[in-house]
């Protein structure tokens, strides 16, 4: 990251499926961990559970003066209607990274899909940590954090008792992240176009 450069990440999906959470953790750990700047913001849809929720994380080497996404760098969606509604936001050499269980129509080639989801009720036993599988491959796909610092802020946050589960979920994420070879994915539409002329 250039001194100044802005790191927008996106984190969406229905209410319940603790999106907020999950970007809570991720600013957390680059603020406190990490020593960078770093905003958290979220909103949610009219109806707090089943509505849509987004939560957005802004990381940078230099003060933050605006603190939502702008043009996000790798957007995290847990649902076909986030994915929908939140894709137009992606830079052109942005990430899309989704829940393969929930997501299947994708918008671009430049995407990862794991399905948090299956993969929190199969390894770890609980749907609930579906978020925090998410979370551990989005904090290795956009490299913006140290993963043990993200597991020391995972696990201050958590509910007492859960600190087991959710370190799991979140290293499950991690594992099923590093399968994936971002070097195969297509480039940017921009880039493609800068080699023709």
């Amino acid at each position: 990251m250039k001194s100044n450069e802005r790191y927008e990440i996106r984190f969406s999906g229905s209410g319940g499926q603790g999106i907020i959470t999950a970007a809570v953790v991720m600013a957390d750990a680059v603020g406190s961990f990490d020593n960078k700047h770093v905003c958290q913001t979220q909103s949610y849809g009219p109806e707090a559970r089943g509505g849509k929720s987004k939560a957005e994380v802004v990381i940078s080497n230099a003060p933050i003066d605006y603190p939502k996404a702008l043009s996000v760098d790798l957007l995290l969606a847990m649902n076909q209607a986030a994915c929908d509604a939140y894709f137009s936001d992606i830079k052109s050499d942005g990430l899309l990274v989704v829940d393969g269980g929930l997501v299947q129509q994708l918008p671009t080639s430049r995407s990862v899909s794991i399905p948090f989801t299956q993969i929190a009720i199969e390894q770890i036993g609980r749907e609930l940590v579906a978020n925090m599988v998410a979370l551990g491959a989005v904090g290795y796909l956009s490299g913006q954090v140290s993963l043990k610092g993200l597991e020391q802020a995972l696990l201050s946050r958590v509910p007492k008792g859960t600190e087991k589960m959710n370190s799991e979920a979140l290293q499950a994420g991690i594992e099923e992240a590093k399968k994936i070879d971002l070097d195969s994915l297509p480039r940017s539409v921009l880039s493609e176009w800068d080699d023709e002329f």
